[in-house]
């Protein structure tokens, strides 16, 4: 078993808690495979405050009013009060406040709200009749952003930090027969020590993001499952199952895979987890030209659990990315989680149906899910779409690298993204970071988190978007001096030759110096466009410019040896505060290849062109 610390030394980060213990502490109370469960749905209409200063959350001498014993129930929101009689003062009132849908943000909802940050509070009344009394209830939710302090019918279940995780809490007897309700606080203030820190280039959308479930479980349930091919042999299955509840131990649990004809049954251990490995000759594997899933069935006396779960190997060999033992060029787009043409944050399976279906029309069979978990819509999607996926944690430009809690932060997050995603097939990569800076202690952070991740998932690769620079004294050199290129399976950058930097015309003269022989992947390029704008391939800002850089990019990143594929940034224009130019950006990223409106601009067919060529040059 590998030992990891935590601490701050000499400006050092390095590791310090047990592997075998880090994974199920930080994801102890988390349930996986929530859309195959029992639940019902809490999503749709709830009512809202605004709190800009938190006078619910915080008395006048800013003392927390949940820490109180006997909190003021006119000011306590989270209580979620009402006036008893006409002379009782209370400063708020859900049932008179407006409504807004969950799941969504609340930007793209409430014109008056499209900057705000801060807190919001939501409220949701709900019947609840017990089945019986050999249930557990949880609520889960699929994400928040940033921050969500969670109450049920005025106790508070906890706090959960990170705006694109999963996050659930036993309410089993909290819950009472009739009229319940839930009261959430999610505040989406930025701050320097966060992850994503303050500086980004994409939207802060702030509220309850994806689907709330109330979910039922028997008193002992199977909380979480990995099933996945061994790495060294793809003829067995690793096997890891997780009982939660009061007769945890010494219990039986099966699995069946009916069309493989294969099955498995162990007895769990004191903590509750059973581990084996299940004999699977002449297994049909997933790969992207056919995504085979299995259908999955596991049984604990009266729990069953059903899932969709595809096999294939991974590997890294020399330069290549071997998928089942076969070479493949990654043929991908970078996908931000938003919705162009509704607006807002992305999160149902119709909006996974149309960001992928495009990245299919492009011709991919890898997307990039840039810069922070996606729903998870997106990536059982791709299993059955056959798209592989690079999934990333919000490590983006500079964090607070010496903090031991913002490294907590961002571990807790990676966990949460592994342990929801552990078992689909199309998850090829996790990405630890997107164009950090270097140095020593950003380094030894990073290392960090690559070796958790190694650690509770040996199977698949690990990289992060690295940036380039001109070598100096060689004019025409772009070099990848990333130490972190040592640590990572696949060598990552990101490059905008023709946009920031040089002009198109030169790039035909541009080489790239890696000096690492392992696969590459360009994770980044592009060019702003408005969709409609026409000019010459001189003019910036027009869709012939950014069709240019395309076909002069892709001619020059041909030439990288080591090249086994490509995500240009990105598949659609998106929002960003940051991008204020008039008659142009107007609050939106326009390095998409579709715009806002639905419509292609002419860069998507040079690299559909592209794409159509390596299908034939490289084929999967």
């Amino acid at each position: 078993m590998k030992v990891v610390k935590l601490n701050v030394l000499a400006g050092f980060i390095v590791l310090q808690s047990v592997f075998g213990l880090l994974f199920s502490q930080v994801n102890e109370n988390l349930i996986t495979n929530i859309p195959n469960r029992q639940t019902t749905s809490l999503n749709g209409m709830w009512k809202y405050v605004v709190d800009p200063y938190e006078t619910g959350y915080y008395d006048y001498r800013r003392q927390i009013r949940d820490q109180k014993d006997r909190p003021d129930p006119s000011e306590a929101f989270f209580l979620g009060h009402k006036a008893q009689n006409r002379s009782e003062r209370v400063e708020y009132d859900f049932d008179k406040s407006e409504n807004i849908m969950v799941p969504r943000d609340w930007n793209s909802q409430k014109e008056n709200l499209l900057y705000y940050e801060g807190s919001v509070w939501y409220y949701k009344k709900f019947l609840y009749n017990k089945k019986s009394d050999q249930t557990r209830q949880f609520v889960y939710f699929g994400a928040a952003n940033y921050e969500a302090d969670v109450y049920l019918n005025g106790t508070k279940l906890g706090k959960h930090i990170g705006g694109f995780t999963p996050f659930n809490y036993e309410v089993s007897e909290l819950l009472v027969e009739g009229e319940n309700f839930l009261i959430l606080k999610v505040d989406n203030s930025r701050g320097l020590e966060k992850v994503p820190t303050i500086n980004t280039d994409w939207w802060n959308y702030g509220g309850i993001t994806r689907d709330v479930d109330l979910v039922e479980v028997p008193e002992t349930f199977i909380r979480d499952y990995y099933l996945q091919l061994t790495p060294d042999n793809k003829e067995l299955i690793d096997v890891r199952i997780e009982l939660d509840g009061p007769s945890k131990a010494n219990q039986l649990v099966k699995v069946n895979i009916p069309k493989a004809r294969i099955s498995f049954s162990g007895k769990t251990d004191e903590n509750g987890i059973v581990t084996g490995t299940i004999k699977a000759k002449k297994l049909e594997y997933w790969h992207p030209e056919s995504p085979v899933l299995f259908d999955v069935v596991l049984t604990h006396k009266g729990d069953t659990l059903n899932d969709r779960i595809g096999f294939r190997t991974l590997a890294v060999k020399g330069t290549d990315i071997l998928v089942n033992n076969k070479p493949v060029f990654l043929r991908g787009i970078s996908i931000h989680e938003e919705n162009p043409i509704r607006g807002g944050r992305a999160y149902s399976a119709e909006d996974a149906q149309m960001l992928l279906g495009w990245a299919k029309e492009l011709g991919c069979n890898f997307v990039r899910l840039a810069h922070y978990p996606h729903n998870e819509h997106m990536v059982r999607l791709a299993d059955e779409l056959g798209l592989m996926v690079w999934s990333e944690v919000p490590v983006y430009w500079t964090i607070q690298w010496e903090n031991p809690d913002t490294y907590k932060n961002a571990e807790i997050q990676l966990m949460e993204m592994i342990t929801r995603d552990k078992n689909r097939a199309s998850v090829i990569i996790w990405s630890m970071a997107n164009e950090t800076p270097v140095s020593e202690v950003r380094t030894a952070f990073l290392k960090n988190m690559i070796d958790a991740t190694k650690a509770v998932d040996p199977v698949r690769l690990i990289s992060a978007a690295l940036e380039r620079h001109a070598k100096p004294g060689a004019r025409n050199v772009q070099a990848i001096e990333d130490p972190l290129q040592e640590y990572v399976d696949v060598i990552s950058f990101n490059q905008y030759l023709g946009w920031y930097s040089s002009s198109n015309d030169r790039l035909k003269d541009v080489v790239f110096e890696i000096n690492y022989n392992k696969p590459v992947i360009v994770s980044e390029f592009g060019a702003g466009a408005l969709q409609g704008l026409h000019g010459t391939r001189e003019d910036i800002w027009t869709e012939e410019y950014q069709e240019y850089l395309y076909e002069e990019t892709l001619k020059m990143i041909d030439k990288i040896p080591q090249l086994r594929g490509v995500t240009p940034w990105i598949l659609t224009d998106f929002r960003s505060p940051r991008r204020l130019l008039p008659d142009v950006q107007e609050g939106w990223n326009r390095k998409g290849l579709i715009s806002e409106t639905g419509n292609k601009k002419k860069a998507f067919h040079i690299l559909k062109k592209y794409y159509d060529q390596k299908k034939t040059d490289f084929a999967d």
